[in-house]
């Protein structure tokens, strides 16, 4: 019967009619979706604080008033993102108790510090970019509330790549040292940025599952391609350098080639032994406990409200 049911599964994924909530669906699916939808949410909202710690320092109004707006729109990704994760069957708080205890994962981007203006840039350009070409072809998800998600997510994460863009567009036109910040904060952020997608696909033990079951449409090698692909045509406007001297168009691929990536530096950061993990961690857990109060009072009130409605029904 188990069988049945899986066959009669695969074969919906493979006409492309969409899993919703209330479809039978096998176990290893919903886990591997609570696992990639939860992570993706904790990334958003540990993302929040890397560029929430430049929005008193913004060069001027108009930067501060777009940072704001960004780092505003990932709390909603976040949280639209949980929505779409408790679907599957877990709580809200149960995700948060997975994010605070590290049992859950995030980005490993969000552990590296910002520590210039020009990072608000890099990171819009690179981290931003990497992210899009992620979720665009999530947005053909095989399950049915995350790929209604990531369509608004994608629109206003590709608001986010151009703002970071044109922050290194606007450094790079300027002077002597803006351009030495914004050279500075591309070497730092580009190899972390081509770490975004994943370990090799030989070292990735959950990617041939998901390709099956459409959940991910490209592999993280090819994803990560795509990304150096284009990045190298648009370093050229900023008139800046992308840090790998391996960097060469190929083509007889007709694909650029790139350097080495530093593995260990990733599992490092993955293992909980970045920059900036136990500080992102730290912060995470603090906002839950001083949030404590408004939970308790947002619960008291709904209480009271359903209350008054009852009797007014009595």
């Amino acid at each position: 019967m188990e069988k049945d049911m899986e066959q009669l599964f695969q074969e919906k994924i493979d006409k492309e009619i969409r899993i919703e909530p209330k479809d039978w669906m096998p176990e290893k699916y919903r886990q591997t979706l609570i696992r990639q939808i939860s992570q993706h949410a904790h990334s958003e909202i540990v993302g929040m604080l890397p560029e929430g710690n430049w929005i008193t320092r913004a060069p001027n109004l108009r930067r501060k008033a777009i940072l704001l707006a960004k780092v505003q729109d990932e709390a909603g990704h976040g949280l639209y993102l949980y929505s779409a994760a408790e679907t599957l069957g877990i709580s809200r708080d149960e995700m948060y108790e997975q994010l605070h205890s590290g049992k859950a994962k995030y980005s490993s981007i969000f552990n590296y510090p910002t520590l210039s203006w020009a990072d608000m840039g890099a990171i819009g350009w690179l981290v931003d970019g990497a992210a899009i070409m992620n979720q665009v072809p999530l947005c053909r998800s095989s399950f049915g509330p995350y790929a209604r998600a990531m369509v608004r997510v994608c629109k206003e994460e590709s608001f986010h790549q151009r703002q970071g863009f044109e922050i290194l567009l606007t450094l790079s036109r300027g002077t002597e040292a803006q351009r030495r910040m914004a050279q500075d904060s591309i070497n730092r952020w580009w190899w972390p940025s081509i770490m975004m997608f994943g370990p090799k696909d030989d070292e990735s033990p959950n990617t041939i599952q998901s390709m099956k079951w459409k959940i991910k449409r490209f592999t993280n090698d090819e994803l990560r391609q795509k990304f150096v692909d284009i990045c190298a045509e648009q370093i050229k406007i900023l008139n800046l350098t992308i840090p790998d001297p391996d960097l060469k168009w190929n083509e007889e691929k007709g694909h650029y080639d790139f350097g080495a990536i530093n593995w260990d530096e990733f599992w490092q950061v993955i293992a909980g032994n970045g920059p900036c993990n136990k500080q992102r961690l730290d912060a995470r857990k603090k906002a839950w406990e001083e949030g404590a109060w408004v939970r308790e009072a947002a619960t008291a009130h709904a209480a009271k409200r359903a209350q008054r409605l009852a009797e007014k029904r009595a």
